[in-house]
């Protein structure tokens, strides 16, 4: 009978064998599956809030990345702009210098020619004071003596000549 004893089923102690199985679970759910559930909880948390963080820190990279190539394309604007204005004033400022060498040039042109114009004149009356002292010359040759055609063409010659060498 022993060996059927061991086999078999004793109400009491199958009842509290359930009664020791449940306390056992309800003891392990409070004490040890609460804390661990709550301990996974909070991992979970900081992890949520770790990404949360991360994303936020990449979103404000992106931002700053964003905001450095619009600085460095306007940057870029504003030089090309500083360019063509630079350009623009050298191109006004040769023109300028151009028409100022052109205006020099034509001044110098003026007085070039007025000096000559006066230097003209001013050999016109040499020349003048010289045919006034021919024409005295010859003046006086002709009352000294009388004055036959031949003698008369001779002295025009003659005076064509002293003026084209005067010239």
């Amino acid at each position: 009978m022993q060996v059927q004893d061991l086999v078999g089923i004793v109400p009491w102690t199958f009842i509290a064998q359930i009664c020791n199985l449940f306390i056992q679970v309800y003891l392990i759910k409070r004490f040890l599956f609460k804390p661990i559930n709550e301990m996974l909880e909070k991992r979970r948390q900081m992890a949520d809030a770790q990404i949360q963080d991360a994303v936020k820190a990449k979103n404000e990279a992106d931002a700053i990345k964003a905001e450095y190539e619009q600085n460095m394309l306007e940057a870029k604007n504003k030089a090309n702009d500083i360019l063509i204005s630079a350009q623009k004033t050298a191109a006004v400022q040769s023109e300028a210098m151009l028409k100022e060498a052109a205006s020099q040039a034509a001044a110098i042109k003026v007085k070039a020619e007025n000096d000559i114009a006066q230097e003209k004149r001013k050999a016109v009356n040499e020349i003048k004071g010289e045919i006034g002292g021919m024409a005295m010359e010859i003046a006086g040759k002709v009352i000294e003596r009388e004055i036959c055609e031949e003698d008369h063409r001779k002295l025009i010659d003659e005076f064509i000549s002293n003026v084209g060498e005067a010239s």
